[in-house]
């Protein structure tokens, strides 16, 4: 999905989120929190990648050329950019959660940085957006299926054990950001993490998609969505 507005859009970072109110469901009542995939600056476009699982989503899926839509944000905090071009960070994603990394590696970029992703699904068809991946950086793939790129997960790619990595970042289902933080931490590299938590009001005020942290509970819309895993109970 992407969209645009009269005025400029808000500044962004890559991964913060907006809430999207979905109209016309009888089922639906909450917004729908959605993470920044790409900002074009010179169309005036945020594009968001949306996984459509339920009527909420489904809903928003319908929506056509023209149609308005009513969108909170930015919202919550992003990932840390790369202090200098010469810092290596590679940016692991699986399904839907590669969307905020496309952001964050446009970004680097526009730092003088080439940034490394390894991308993973069950299969081909689970990767999205390859191309625009590969122009802006190295592009490494598995799938549990072997239909695209070197099969398994993504902790198992190859490229883990011939390169190494100042920093990684990563978005997608919580096992695989749990064995991406498992292996960053055995190489002694920081590792900061997307939550997906389920959310309501995206501004810390309903407390639901509260996580156990060093510091308390603390709400991920909030303080996060993006942690450093130094900062979470996760047993790694």
């Amino acid at each position: 999905m992407k969209l645009t507005h009269e005025q400029p859009l808000p500044k962004m970072c890559p991964g913060q989120f907006a809430e999207l109110k979905v109209d016309g469901s009888e089922t639906t009542f909450l917004r729908r929190p959605i993470s920044v995939n790409y900002v074009d600056e010179e169309k005036n476009e945020v594009w968001f990648l949306i996984h459509e699982i339920g009527d909420g989503t489904r809903n928003l899926g319908t929506m056509e050329v023209g149609d308005r839509l009513n969108v909170v944000m930015p919202l919550g905090n992003g990932f840390t950019m790369p202090s200098s071009g010469d810092e290596k960070v590679l940016l692991v994603g699986g399904g839907v959660g590669t969307a905020p990394l496309l952001f964050m590696g446009k970004e680097m970029v526009k730092l003088g940085c080439r940034p490394a992703f390894l991308l993973g699904g069950r299969s081909a068809g689970d990767l999205m957006q390859l191309d625009i991946f590969r122009a802006l950086g190295d592009v490494y793939i598995t799938t549990e299926d072997a239909s695209e790129g070197e099969k398994g997960f993504v902790t198992q790619h190859s490229v883990l054990q011939r390169e190494h990595f100042d920093r990684i970042a990563t978005c997608g289902p919580k096992p695989m950001m749990m064995a991406v933080a498992r292996y960053a931490k055995s190489k002694g590299i920081p590792c900061e993490v997307s939550l997906e938590n389920m959310m309501a009001c995206g501004v810390g005020a309903c407390l639901c998609c509260v996580e156990n942290t060093t510091e308390g509970h603390l709400c991920v819309c909030k303080e996060g969505p993006v942690f450093n895993t130094n900062r979470l109970l996760w047993q790694i």
